[in-house]
C-alpha cells in the first residue's frame, strides 16, 4: 500500500477538486491559445492517428526539461497547502537563480515560508509538496535522458517511481505497472477508445505561433458508474504546426477505490528561446486521500523566466 501511496504522489502532474470546486491556479488547458474554430479540420491531411502517435513517442517535450541545464534563469515557485474546508494552513515562496554560468549554483533570492509547512524532523509536512521540490527544483538535473534504460528495480523505490512519473508526463498512453491503475493510463488501447473523444482543432499560441490542439475527453454520454471508472478525464496536447513540436500539456485525473481518492489537474506550458523550446509555465491542483494518512491538499505556481545562453553550453 505504501508503494501506491508513493507513486500517487508522484502523478502531480494532472487532476480537480472532490465533491467540490477548489478555486486555487485553476490549470486549465493552454489559457494563452486562441483557437481559430471549434470545428475539427479536415482541409489538412492530418487524423488522429498522427496525433495519438506523435503524443505516445514524441521526445522534443521531453528534451525542453534537459535543455535548462544550458541557461541560466529565474525560477519562482510558489506552493500553498489546504486543510479540510479548502483554506490556506501553508505557503512556501521560492525565487531562485540557476546560474549555468561556469559550475551549477543556485541562488535564493527570497525564501519566504509560514503556517504548517514543516514536521519537527524537518521534512515536509506534505509528501505532494516533497515530490514538487524533489522533480521540480531541480528538473534539469533529473534523470530526464531519452532512451534512458527502464530501471533493473536496484534503484530502490523512488527509481521505479520516477520512471513510471516520467511515462506519464512525456509518453501518456503507454501502461503504468501500478495495482488497480495500471491499464486504466492506456487511454489509446483498442478497449479503451470506446470511452473517449479524439479531436482536433487549430489556433494560435502567444499571440503568434501557429498550432493544433489535440484534445482527449471522456465522453459525455457515458453512464456515471462507467465515467468513474475511468482515470484519465481529460487530456491535451499542443503542437506547434511548423515542426509538431509539443507546446503545452494539460491532464485531468480523479479516481477513488476502498484504498485511495485522488484529483488533480497539471498544466505545463513551453515556449521558445532562441532554437531551444524550454517550460515557462507549470500550475498544478490536486487532493489525495489514503487510509490512516492526513488528506492532502495542495497547488503549485511554477514559473521560469530570464533564460539566458550561457556560452559553451
Amino acid at each position: 500500500m505504501k508503494k501506491i501511496l508513493l507513486f500517487l504522489l508522484l502523478i502531480p502532474l494532472f487532476y480537480k477538486g472532490f465533491a467540490q470546486e477548489i478555486n486555487r491556479f485553476n490549470p486549465d488547458t493552454i489559457k494563452t491559445i486562441v483557437l481559430d474554430s471549434a470545428v475539427n479540420i479536415k482541409a489538412e491531411k492530418l487524423n488522429v492517428e498522427t496525433f495519438i502517435r506523435k503524443v505516445m513517442y514524441d521526445t522534443s517535450f521531453y528534451q525542453s526539461f534537459r535543455d535548462m541545464k544550458r541557461y541560466t534563469f529565474i525560477a519562482e515557485n510558489r506552493i500553498y497547502s489546504y486543510d479540510k474546508k479548502n483554506k490556506v494552513d501553508g505557503k512556501i515562496y521560492r525565487k531562485i537563480r540557476h546560474n549555468n554560468s561556469g559550475p551549477y549554483k543556485m541562488e535564493y533570492l527570497v525564501k519566504q515560508d509560514t503556517g504548517k509547512i514543516y514536521k519537527k524532523n524537518g521534512k515536509y509536512q506534505l509528501y505532494t509538496v516533497e515530490m514538487f521540490d524533489y522533480i521540480f527544483m531541480n528538473a534539469y538535473n533529473t534523470d530526464f535522458v531519452p532512451n534512458a534504460p527502464k530501471p533493473d528495480g536496484k534503484g530502490g523505490t523512488n527509481e521505479s517511481y520516477k520512471d513510471k512519473l516520467k511515462t506519464l508526463i512525456f509518453n501518456p498512453g503507454r501502461p503504468v505497472k501500478v495495482p488497480f491503475i495500471g491499464s486504466k493510463t492506456e487511454i489509446f488501447s483498442a478497449n479503451m477508445r470506446q470511452y473517449y473523444d479524439y479531436g482536433f482543432t487549430s489556433g494560435t499560441y502567444l499571440d503568434s505561433i501557429p498550432v493544433y490542439r489535440f484534445k482527449v475527453s471522456v465522453k459525455p454520454d457515458l453512464s456515471s458508474w462507467t465515467k468513474d471508472g475511468i482515470m484519465i478525464k481529460e487530456l491535451v496536447t499542443i503542437f506547434d504546426k511548423r515542426n509538431f513540436n509539443i507546446l503545452g500539456r494539460y491532464v485531468d485525473m480523479k479516481y477513488s477505490n476502498m484504498l485511495f481518492d485522488f484529483d488533480v489537474q497539471m498544466n505545463i506550458e513551453m515556449g521558445y528561446f532562441g532554437e531551444d523550446k524550454l517550460p515557462t509555465k507549470i500550475t498544478y491542483q490536486g487532493n489525495w486521500d489514503y487510509p490512516f494518512k492526513k488528506e492532502e491538499r495542495a497547488s503549485f505556481l511554477i514559473v521560469h523566466k530570464d533564460y539566458k545562453l550561457e556560452k559553451g553550453k
